[in-house]
């Protein structure tokens, strides 16, 4: 199982083949690749313009950042000392998804938050 963030997302929109291959994989394997809502929102700008980006996004689970997973994430950046919000909700959907990979263009964040939730996650860098 694969948890995107935004610059995996933002990869996945502009065509980037080993992004791609990641989605192909992980599909083949039965999987749907899982995105933290507000995270769709940080790469989106419209379907007209994103195509593939809407394919994608049209295979994945989505993960609602509802208030108990919001407070954690706040608590979290506390604990962390940082400030993206983003990263911290990739960093809970990963926690709560054992043996995930995480595909991020920011894997020194994510890797400092996964670490502050004493979590180990693979991380791959797009």
């Amino acid at each position: 199982m694969r948890v995107l963030d935004a610059g995996a997302l933002i990869a996945l929109d502009r065509g980037d083949r080993d992004t791609w291959a990641l989605i192909a994989e992980t599909q083949r394997a039965g999987q749907r690749p899982v995105v933290a809502a507000p995270v769709i929102a940080q790469a989106w700008r419209g379907a007209a313009r994103q195509a593939r980006l809407a394919a994608v996004l049209s295979g994945t689970d989505v993960v609602v950042a509802d208030g108990p997973l919001s407070r954690r994430a706040g608590e979290l950046l506390a604990t962390a000392g940082t400030a993206d919000v983003l990263d911290a909700l990739v960093a809970l959907v990963a926690k709560d998804r054992p043996g995930c990979e995480v595909i991020t263009s920011d894997p020194d964040d994510i890797y400092h938050l996964l670490q502050a939730l004493h979590v180990k996650r693979r991380i791959r860098r797009v």
